[in-house]
């Protein structure tokens, strides 16, 4: 009879390890929908004569960002949580040595990191994380169309993809990050760790970049550049609010072999409890909301279809304890505030060609805050918290959203600085005027139709 329990448990284990397998699995190619919708946002945000400039930039980041994440970006997640200097906790060492084990593909990590059974979750896990890292590159690409370089973008995606918001994901999306166990920082749904991250890279990069040609008058004032196509901004929109189901079921804990330690139910990434039921109700209710204060505000399918991925990214980081009724409320007053926040941010001579540093920056650092004011005293930790752990708080979520400013801002800014001072930022004017598929693109996107003298402005 013993032996027939034990069996039972053990088939019961293998059907539940494949499960979770599986479950993070089907979250990769719903992700991919995410660069599918930027893919045609960005695309149809360009004048005809960048649009195949504007794809390939989109194609490049993805494609990079996954390799070098694979080479050293997931290391940083597993090594930094404690930060540079390292704490007492099972990561004493400072988690260098555990991620040398764990996120190298090499060594004692060949078990985790390729075609093995060593691990039954790892390569799901990190196919997931790796698609995060993707997301970053193409929340930053669109805000930098037009005019910059495609070598220097590509670089600018690797540090940002897999350096600057693993980093910040280290230190405030695990479990042992110091801005969890010391702050209480919590972020469900990642709009500090990947929003607010990417968003302000992307502002540090236009401040070198500079605006587009013909973008501002002598006098300061900003003229309209339109896109060649709304219909496919519009429905790229969509798409990648398709894709954020995925985005979203990943950032579940499922109990599974390789994660069992979480506990017997589904948690967040800091251990709390967390559904899919959760999801169902409020990723809808919250895309809802931002196209409703989106069109009180403009009436405008663009800035509506922005509203509701504003909207979602506005309640991310409470996805796990917000209400439909909280939700609905906090994401139309993100729908309403994004185009007056990014007018603002244009009259200071930053050309956003698609507002991202709005939509994901400003946005982010919203919901992170609203969070601390409407869920301040919740645990930011599950079961396994020590007796002292900090909880949420508006102080600490303030805090953490000016860590996940800086970690965005910085490396963005100082790098593309470095690559405007060796030439490789900034695509030439004269170039621009002419438009950069002519000039480098063996293609053309409207053979039949359009010319790019059509789409001049």
């Amino acid at each position: 009879m013993e032996e027939q329990i034990a069996a039972v448990i053990a088939q019961a284990q293998v059907t539940n390890t494949f499960f979770a397998e599986a479950y993070y699995f089907l979250t990769i190619p719903l992700m991919l929908l995410i660069h599918v919708g930027f893919l045609s946002y960005e695309m149809g945000a360009t004048r005809v004569k960048n649009v195949l400039s504007s794809g390939i930039k989109n194609l490049l980041a993805f494609a990079f960002t996954i390799v070098t994440f694979y080479f050293f970006g997931w290391w940083f997640y597993w090594a930094l949580p404690t930060g540079f200097t390292g704490s007492e906790g099972y990561m004493a060492i400072s988690g260098i040595a555990y991620a040398n084990a764990i996120a190298l593909p090499w060594g004692d990590s060949a078990q985790y990191m390729g075609p093995n059974m060593g691990d039954h979750a790892s390569g799901v896990f990190w196919g997931a994380f790796a698609l995060f890292a993707a997301t970053t590159a193409s929340i930053a690409s669109g805000a930098l169309i037009e005019r910059i370089q495609t070598a220097g973008f590509v670089i600018l995606a690797i540090v940002l993809g897999s350096f600057a918001w693993i980093i910040a994901a280290a230190w405030g999306w695990h479990a042992d990050g110091w801005l969890v166990t010391q702050w209480g920082f919590h972020d469900f749904g990642a709009a500090g760790c990947v929003h607010a991250v990417a968003g302000f890279f992307a502002l540090g990069v236009l401040i070198n970049l500079g605006p587009r040609v013909g973008k501002f008058n002598a006098d300061g004032s900003a003229n309209h550049i339109a896109g060649h196509n709304m219909m496919a901004t519009v429905i790229g929109l969509l798409l990648i609010i398709v894709g954020f189901f995925g985005f979203l079921m990943a950032c579940i804990i499922l109990p599974g072999e390789a994660w069992s330690w979480y506990g017997g139910e589904g948690t967040t990434i800091y251990g709390t409890p967390m559904t899919l039921s959760a999801l169902a109700f409020n990723i809808v209710l919250a895309a809802s909301g931002g196209i409703i204060g989106a069109w009180a505000k403009t009436r405008d399918p663009f800035w509506m279809m922005s509203g509701a991925l504003a909207g979602i990214i506005a309640v991310a980081s409470g996805l796990d304890i917000y209400f439909g009724s909280t939700v609905i409320i906090i994401a139309t007053v993100a729908g309403a505030i994004i185009k007056p926040c990014a007018d603002w941010l244009e009259g200071f001579g930053i050309d956003d060609a698609v507002g991202a540093v709005t939509i994901h920056g400003t946005i982010g650092i919203f919901g992170m805050v609203m969070l601390g004011i409407l869920a301040s005293g919740y645990p930011a930790l599950g079961a396994f918290a020590p007796e002292d752990a900090a909880t949420i708080s508006f102080t600490g979520q303030l805090v953490s959203a000016v860590v996940m400013f800086l970690a965005g801002f910085v490396p963005g800014y100082l790098v593309s600085l470095l690559l405007k001072s060796v030439g490789m930022l900034r695509v030439p004017d004269a170039v621009q005027v002419k438009g950069l598929d002519p000039v480098k693109v063996p293609a053309q996107a409207f053979p039949e139709g359009m010319s790019s003298s059509e789409s001049e402005a």
